[in-house]
């Protein structure tokens, strides 16, 4: 397994690394497996879920598209928690893959099974990136849009509009936390609908996730991809997550591991101390094992139980109340 620290580890990242390494198809029964594995571990357990719903972000057209191709329309995938489990919480997700390429299944549709076991609405976005041809600001843009629209339809999803956060991996792990530190309240005249409400995320969670810009620390893959080879000083520290926190940053869970050589663990000890210095509740969490790119992490010692914590921390904020 390539462990260059200027290249992600997780499965899609090695995609993108010219195909160093390429993840082994997971059987259906081994996802029916986990799903119940996961759902007993965080108290609940129910079916697996089923297909999502698909919607593209952008209906009109996305805002600096190059184009009508796939690769051109974001999309969202909606999967919702079984009639009766709704708790009134949702949660945009952004799959990592070191801004050129989505871990999707690992980082995305398994996670939203696993958010569907505790009664969470999960909405995985499928956001553009360098290997759709794609930089800043698309990426935010569309995890910007992805928030909106849930809190636009909140009541269709059964979901509370002052409860929806974000939830990344990786690189997705720095858009979630640049949708944390660059919102706005929407625009009250706009046409379209969706725009005309805000994008602040009431809570983040962010896994391993890329963090500082311009750091020793920093994954320059992601860099490269989100900003090109030569980025302006001033986007660059724009885009720094930790140098963007204030007290209107919502509460965070973050949680890395010790042995991540892909995304050394100060980008997340670097946020959370910032988080501190502004009086944002935090929860920072590293873990002894396990390489980057985890997802649900299990079977590995002590990391593995990440998911659990997670629930705790949503369960203690009010996150988890009674089912609707």
């Amino acid at each position: 397994m390539n462990l260059n620290p200027n290249r992600c580890c997780c499965p899609a990242d090695a995609e993108t690394a010219a195909g160093v390494w390429r993840p082994r198809r997971v059987r259906a029964g081994w996802i029916v497996w986990l799903g119940l594995c996961v759902s007993f571990c965080s108290g609940v357990l129910s079916l697996p879920a089923v297909e999502p719903q698909v919607e593209l972000l952008w209906p009109a057209g996305a805002p600096g598209a190059l184009g009508a191709k796939p690769a051109d329309q974001p999309r969202l995938l909606i999967h919702l928690p079984a009639a009766g489990l709704a708790r009134g919480t949702a949660v945009v997700i952004c799959p990592g893959g070191g801004y050129g390429n989505l871990a999707m299944d690992h980082e995305g549709a398994q996670i939203a099974a696993w958010l569907n076991t505790l009664g969470i609405a999960g909405f995985v976005c499928d956001y553009r990136h360098r290997g759709k041809g794609y930089g800043h600001p698309a990426p935010l843009q569309d995890a910007q849009r992805a928030i909106r629209m849930v809190r636009a339809r909140a009541t269709e999803f059964r979901v509370d509009p002052q409860r929806i956060g974000i939830l990344g991996f990786s690189a997705g792990g720095h858009l979630a936390s640049t949708a944390a530190t660059h919102f706005d309240d929407g625009q009250p005249a706009a046409t379209d609908s969706v725009e005309r409400v805000g994008c602040r995320p009431d809570f983040a969670v962010l896994c391993y996730p890329v963090i500082a810009l311009g750091e020793s620390y920093t994954h320059r893959g992601s860099q490269r991809n989100l900003l090109g080879a030569n980025p302006d000083p001033q986007l660059l520290a724009s885009l720094s997550s930790e140098k963007r926190v204030t007290k209107q940053t919502p509460p965070t869970f973050l949680w890395h591991t010790h042995a991540d050589r892909g995304v050394p663990a100060e980008n997340s000890v670097q946020f959370f101390l910032a988080l501190r210095r502004a009086g944002v509740p935090a929860s920072l969490h590293i873990f002894e094992q396990g390489r980057h790119g985890l997802g649900l992490a299990p079977n590995v010692p002590g990391t593995s139980q990440w998911p659990r914590l997670c629930a705790d921390w949503m369960r203690g904020r009010g996150l988890l109340g009674t089912a609707r």
